[in-house]
């Protein structure tokens, strides 16, 4: 492991593509990714296992990573509009890493329960790998996709703008700068530091609580009805004896399974469709939104919103309850 770190540390170094003046810029690069990949790998590895990899803080540990090495690099002098560049290219490196760390983790206790080889499974995950880059680069190329009126505006990418505003890469951007410009309003970050002590002397996990607390009320808020939900069945069910088997492949379970992939491949279909002009103008002629908005009013739009929620959780409820039938 020491080996392939310092391998990894002089590979950075010579590397042409790393961005860096000198051999000592880059070879700091390289130090700074394997310190914090060491340190990050094994947060986004231990939190899948807690509460799984779709709630991994990915883009928390990003953050956390470029606020540390842009520190060090004030620290030693570079500050500046030409190092803020090389600062992404390290957080770039941990968001990959973290992310690999979560999925493989992820993926070799599935393969641990259903029994599959090691050695097949990190042939899999190296195929993997490689057919996700190729994927997520044509994804991003395709999105990132102006359209007519944005091209006319003068905007060349749609990343970034009101159509996929990516709000968390702005907030990056926004913290390299605001550190390196030495600009940066710290209050806010000690703050949830010292929250997070506090936390822990209560005997709270800070990490999941942060979790929380970093996920926008929109995502989190979905989370905790399910838990909710999960609580109340748990309840209604108490004494019921039950084999790890029956607990994990329960209907409830199987049923808000199928809830997150249906959600996943919905929006991936979306995405696509609205990637393109002719796509988008589809979507326009289908959408009930404008006429729900005009006959039922701004808030009864939102009210059927929350009623077809309220039914779906009461289909979890329901069926979750049933019987399990293992054959």
């Amino acid at each position: 492991m020491v080996l392939g770190s310092l391998a990894l540390i002089l590979l950075i170094g010579i590397l042409p593509q790393v961005p860096g003046n000198n051999f000592l810029q880059k070879l700091l690069i390289g130090v700074l990714v394997v310190v914090f990949g060491a340190l990050f790998v094994t947060v986004s590895s231990r939190i899948v296992g807690l509460i799984g990899s779709s709630n991994n803080p990915i883009s928390g540990m990003t953050i956390a990573t470029v606020m540390g090495t842009s520190l060090i690099f004030l620290s030693v002098g570079w500050s500046g509009v030409v190092y803020e560049p090389v600062v992404l290219v390290v957080g770039g490196m941990i968001c990959i890493a973290a992310a690999n760390a979560g999925a493989t983790s992820q993926d070799l206790k599935s393969g641990y329960i259903v029994g599959a080889t090691p050695r097949n499974q990190q042939i899999a995950l190296f195929v993997g790998a490689i057919v996700s880059s190729i994927v997520i680069g044509i994804t991003v190329k395709f999105l990132d996709n102006p359209t007519s009126e944005m091209v006319a505006q003068g905007i060349n990418h749609a990343i970034g703008t009101e159509k996929f505003p990516a709000p968390q890469a702005t907030l990056m951007a926004t913290l390299i700068k605001g550190i390196q410009s030495q600009s940066l309003d710290w209050q806010y970050v000690f703050v949830g530091v010292f929250i997070a002590i506090a936390l822990e002397l209560c005997g709270i996990k800070a990490l999941s609580f942060a979790v929380g607390a970093y996920l926008p009320l929109s995502t989190t808020l979905p989370i905790f009805i399910g838990g909710a939900i999960r609580g109340l069945v748990d309840k209604k069910q108490a004494g019921t004896h039950k084999t790890p088997e029956e607990e994990e492949l329960g209907k409830g379970s199987l049923f808000a399974t199928g809830l997150v992939a249906g959600g996943a491949v919905a929006g991936v279909v979306i995405a696509f469709i609205s990637g393109s002009s002719w796509g988008k103008s589809f979507l326009d002629k289908v959408s009930l939104e404008h006429i729900l908005e005009t006959s039922l009013g701004i808030n009864g739009y939102f009210l059927l919103g929350v009623i077809l929620f309220a039914v779906m959780g009461f289909m979890l409820y329901k069926v979750a309850l049933k019987k399990d039938e293992l054959k």
